[in-house]
């Protein structure tokens, strides 16, 4: 059967080679310049017999690894089936749970209406309890179940409310024979003894923990009283989880105040030993609030933070294969008060809120909720990009935000998008040495 290009390829210069790159297959190659011409070239007239005839090995290489695909092949619809098949499904289930909307920081950029006497009462508890209970009752194909805890900041009210949906969660999955996961994303400050005992016994492995900058400027943005910092007191309970073989991803918000000493922070950490530094992954993001294009300077940063010796996430979007939970049909997020949502980054009002917990253990979810699973693929610029696979279009608030109109996650920027494609590439390298 003859062989078109694939819609996915991408290609980008590195070190007298052509890196290729293949969005749907998230295959790389490297390619002698010879190479890359021949392809090239048959890629300008449609007709690849030649190549395969001249060079049987590249054209097979090529097909292998996605970068020809056979003519009548509709790449477009495969994304959109492989989509379909990981929003809907039914071996997994991820719950968040909001114990609070209080905070003990006051942070310039964060999104979320802090509520001073926000708490999950037991009532709540036990409602939770109950729904959770009913995912592994009638959720019959359930294999892995995922509980994570968001707010507000969560930890103010662990003793209360995630200790004993912690254990519950944890043995109800263990008796089951479901495979459990755990995650948590705080300001990292009340981290303590039994936090960690806890996190050990039930299955808490994952701490996502933000630093606003290095020492100076974080202390600036979050300080426990006038003249005290909290910088310190976070660094260290990271090291002390991490020393515990407990992953942290440590997320540093990026602005323009932030980026002058950022090459400060990777020295509070050499000094571990390599089997620690393994349980620590540095995640760059500029602060969404930040209107600057900032993009480059991050990818710098990240690659300073790589030569360092540390682990750094690309920062790249969710992928089609990894897309975001609030793209997932068995997914909910349930906030303190019992209304339950689906995208964690937007305020949780009641205005945006999707649907309720009832006193019987179940979400009663209101229109709002099918409308968002069946809001992708509709937006005519993603389904003709080459990195579809790889960003989706966004996820589902992205799409419900921009109903009726084209939009596009990298402001149409080919050159943001090929980025994206480079820092994957670099993390690889990285990788391997």
């Amino acid at each position: 059967m003859k062989k078109k290009a694939s819609q996915f390829n991408l290609f980008f210069p590195y070190d007298s080679h052509q890196i290729g790159y293949n969005s749907f297959s998230d295959e790389y190659i490297i390619l002698e310049e010879m190479l890359y011409d021949m392809y090239d070239a048959s890629k300008k007239t449609g007709d690849f017999d030649e190549l395969k005839q001249v060079h049987q090995e590249f054209f097979d290489t090529l097909c292998g690894k996605g970068f020809l695909v056979d003519n009548g092949f509709d790449e477009v619809e495969a994304v959109k089936e492989i989509s379909r098949k990981i929003d809907n499904d039914d071996t997994k289930f991820e719950l968040h749970i909001n114990p609070t909307m209080n905070c003990n920081f006051k942070c310039w950029y964060c999104y979320e209406t802090h509520i001073k006497d926000s708490k999950m009462d037991e009532q709540t508890v036990n409602n939770t309890k109950s729904f959770i209970a009913g995912i592994f009752n009638q959720q019959t194909n359930l294999k892995e179940f995922t509980l994570g805890w968001f707010g507000g900041e969560p930890l103010l009210y662990f003793e209360r409310v995630i200790v004993p949906l912690l254990e519950f969660s944890y043995n109800l999955a263990r008796d089951r024979g479901v495979i459990f996961h755990s995650s948590i994303t705080t300001n990292g400050l009340l981290v303590n003894s039994k936090v960690i005992q806890h996190a050990l016994g039930y299955g808490l492995s994952f701490f996502q923990i933000t630093l606003d900058g290095a020492r100076e400027r974080h202390d600036k943005v979050r300080f426990i009283s006038e003249g005290r910092g909290s910088y310190d007191a976070i660094v260290s309970n990271i090291i002390t989880l991490a020393q515990n073989k407990i992953t942290v991803s440590i997320r540093i918000n990026i602005s323009l105040e932030t980026l002058p000493g950022i090459r400060q922070i990777p020295g509070d950490f050499l000094h571990l030993d390599p089997e620690t530094k393994k349980f620590l992954v540095f995640d760059l993001h500029k602060v969404w609030q930040v209107g600057e294009d900032i993009d480059d300077e991050i990818n710098d940063e990240r690659n300073y933070f790589r030569e360092m010796g540390f682990n750094v996430s690309s920062g790249t979007m969710n992928t089609v294969l990894n897309s975001c939970y609030g793209d997932h049909r068995y997914h909910a997020t349930l906030n303190y008060n019992g209304e339950a949502f689906k995208c964690t980054a937007r305020d949780f009002t009641t205005l945006n809120s999707e649907g309720l917990l009832t006193g019987n253990g179940s979400i009663i979810w209101n229109e709002k909720y099918e409308k968002r699973l069946s809001s992708k693929f509709k937006n005519k610029p993603c389904l003709e990009c080459t990195i579809l696979p790889m960003c989706g279009g966004g996820c589902s608030q992205q799409a419900i935000e921009h109903e009726g109109r084209d939009y596009c996650v990298n402001d149409f920027d080919e050159n943001k998008k090929l980025q994206l494609v480079k820092n994957r590439f670099f993390e690889i390298l990285a990788e391997h040495g």
